[in-house]
């Protein structure tokens, strides 16, 4: 059998094969009436015309429900019982560093991400946005490479200023050497957030102490890390400040 995205199929050619896609009914395998809930979804799917009801999934992002419907269509294949693949779906937490909540409360969100470039920075935007509608963002962005900053530093700047408040930490060099002027500050001038700020690690923890102490419980919170430096060194870091 070959499972292949809907709108592919010129690409790839097998003896037996199925199509599957976000919500395409046109594909042989769709999830349909998706609906959004503490942080994930609730969704039924659709498998060449039958339905699996009341599949939870417990992670963030609309493209991971879609990877599912590849994940369900291949367990649905090999005759693995409906319950069983429920089972599996809602206890799947998702792989590391990809819309990872490290803290999922009513009052707060704290969610490590590995987006490094401009698109997977909107898609992770995008996907929190629509998770948590109304809630406050803050997304501490560490850029990647003094090259990549100054490439895409407008198209960084476009993505990060749909969040309410942007904390910019110094660019990781990894394999690079220093490119005169380029800094995180380059991505700071061109951005149109309400509150934005370029900090160091120890500055960031200070600020993270200070949100701790702050905070808007009653309509909640949503803090983002991201980036493909040594950022997720600062994860465990701030959830002990958040959580003490």
């Amino acid at each position: 059998m070959l499972l292949k995205r809907f709108g592919l199929e010129r690409q790839m050619i097998g003896d037996r094969t199925l199509t599957y896609n976000l919500q395409n009914e046109s594909a042989d395998i769709h999830a349909s009436d998706i609906v959004i809930k503490d942080g994930g979804y609730n969704f039924n799917a659709v498998l060449s015309g039958r339905v699996i009801n009341d599949i939870r999934l417990n992670m963030g992002g609309m493209h991971n429900v879609e990877n599912m419907m590849a994940a369900i269509g291949i367990a649905d294949s090999l005759e693995i019982e409906e319950q069983k693949i429920k089972e599996a779906v809602a206890g799947f937490k998702g792989v590391k560093r990809r819309f990872e909540y490290i803290i999922n409360q009513p009052d707060l969100i704290f969610v490590d991400d590995y987006a490094h470039h401009p698109e997977e920075l909107k898609a992770l935007i995008n996907g929190a946005k629509s998770l948590f509608p109304g809630r406050r963002c803050t997304l501490i962005f560490q850029p990647h490479l003094f090259s990549r900053t100054r490439d895409f530093a407008a198209a960084f700047a476009e993505e990060l200023s749909g969040v309410d408040n942007v904390i910019l930490l110094p660019i990781y060099p990894a394999r690079e050497l220093p490119i005169e002027g380029v800094t995180s500050n380059i991505i700071l001038e061109k951005l149109d957030s309400p509150t934005k700020s370029l900090l160091s690690k120890e500055e960031l923890l200070k600020w993270t102490e200070n949100f701790s102490n702050s905070r808007n419980k009653e309509f909640g919170e949503v803090i983002i890390t991201a980036g493909a430096g040594d950022i997720h060194k600062l994860v465990e870091p701030i959830k002990q400040i958040l959580i003490k």
